[in-house]
């Protein structure tokens, strides 16, 4: 059967999924019924989703958890998470609990500067257009006005445009960096109409006001924001003097500090336990940002592209002791928004800000920032503890049950049974096979 079709994205949603189901399944009903059980019995709601994205079929829904018990700057939050992955919310939750009774959690914002690029080719004189630059440097903020007035009254807009000669790497390119605050909004849709402007107004000024800088020689490649913002940071940290830092019985506070210690710098200087290490901060992370409508994937970009900022990839954490005190932080770029886009579209993700307290950006920047380091904090105490796989085969559990489609008595007696025994696959199918009811 030919798989390929013209004109798709014009036929109505039931279209669609017909010839989806049609040309892609053995069961045709059945494919067509597993996407209806996903949608909302709320047309409206329904409809909203749908608009969300381009040829929406149905929903895919993944879990919306809490972690409570956070105490972050003295003030108690009970923090969302959407993620798929066992034992996240759990981890976190047992992190929140330790760090109550210890003063609980620290965050500041570091700054929150954005940043946008004009990149474009220039084939002549450099001084030429560094002049150029720095006469007309003010006409191409200008440019920006119509875009920067209700962001300038909200203490954003731009905050500086520099010249960069980049042709030492790609012959004659040159770029134009800008450094943007957006207030509570993420601003990408803001800063890209701006970068956008002042590219065609660089175009225009070549043009008008000097003949060596026609565009003939000057070409603007392309104008967007940047992911990487290494000047949008907010640290989190934790402390605790090392005779109150006990993890679990059979442990002094001063072995349990040394192991983390050294657990972190093992992830600072072999990458591949890095990776592992801040994939386990990002499980934090990520799980907040989508519950809170954020860009989980430029969230990711931007923090993997801090950890190499110094030419090796490398822990985003850190720990030591000084003055018999433990010391555990994080600090990481985020480029986040409270206002804009899925926060006033999402019915979850407004619910989920609620809870939060609606938080301004700088205050969502800190509650994030935390969960990443509580996240870290917990896999490394299990790791140096009792090991990793201990407490995620247990959270594991269940999802290993309902795999094997146990009945509700054998995941009963499952739950006491691996109490007291290690879970793995094979031994949940033994036990199963051995209790089948």
């Amino acid at each position: 059967m030919d798989k390929r079709i013209e004109g798709f994205s014009k036929l109505t949603k039931a279209e669609k999924i017909n010839w989806i189901a049609q040309t892609h399944f053995k069961n045709p009903d059945k494919a067509k019924s597993i996407l209806a059980s996903y949608w909302n019995v709320n047309s409206e709601l329904q409809n909203k989703h749908d608009e969300f994205i381009e040829n929406t079929l149905t929903n895919f829904y993944m879990p919306l958890g809490v972690a409570p018990n956070f105490k972050i700057n003295g003030a108690i939050y009970t923090i969302p998470m959407v993620i798929e992955e066992s034992s996240v919310v759990a981890a976190a939750s047992n992190a929140a609990k330790f760090w109550q009774s210890r003063g609980g959690f620290k965050a500041e914002v570091l700054d929150t500067l954005k940043v946008g690029q004009v990149h474009f080719l220039f084939n002549g004189d450099s001084s030429l257009l560094h002049s150029f630059f720095e006469k007309n440097k003010q006409e191409l903020i200008e440019a920006t006005n119509a875009f920067s007035k209700n962001m300038k009254r909200r203490g954003g807009g731009i905050q500086s445009i520099t010249l960069n000669d980049k042709s030492s790497l790609i012959p004659n390119y040159f770029q134009l960096h800008l450094h943007f605050k957006t207030a509570d909004a993420m601003g990408a849709n803001f800063i890209n109409s701006c970068l956008e402007s002042i590219a065609s107004k660089l175009k225009e000024l070549a043009r008008q006001k000097h003949k060596d800088l026609n565009e003939g020689k000057l070409e603007v490649v392309m104008s967007i924001l940047s992911n990487y913002v290494p000047e949008c940071l907010v640290r989190a940290s934790v402390q605790c003097p090392i005779t109150e830092f006990i993890p679990e019985k059979g442990w002094t506070g001063e072995a349990f500090a040394q192991k983390m210690i050294q657990a972190v710098e093992i992830a600072h200087k072999e990458p591949y336990r890095a990776v592992t290490h801040n994939k386990g901060i990002m499980n934090g992370i990520d799980a907040v940002v989508v519950a809170t409508g954020n860009d989980f994937r430029a969230i990711e970009a931007g923090v993997h592209a801090y950890a190499s900022k110094n030419g090796s990839y490398t822990s985003l954490s850190n720990a030591f002791i000084k003055n018999d005190v433990f010391h555990m932080e994080l600090v990481l770029p985020l480029a986040l928004g409270t206002v804009g886009g899925l926060t006033k579209l999402h019915p979850l993700v407004q619910w989920n800000m609620e809870l939060l307290g609606n938080p301004d950006t700088k205050t969502l920047m800190k509650i994030i920032a935390v969960a990443g380091l509580a996240q870290n904090f917990a896999a490394l105490k299990s790791l140096v503890t009792s090991g990793i796989q201990r407490g995620h085969m247990k959270m594991h559990l269940l999802n290993i049950l309902n795999q094997m489609e146990a009945s509700q008595n054998q995941k009963k007696i499952a739950f006491e049974y691996f109490k007291n025994h290690t879970v793995s696959v094979k031994a949940v199918g033994a036990f199963l096979k051995k209790n089948s009811l």
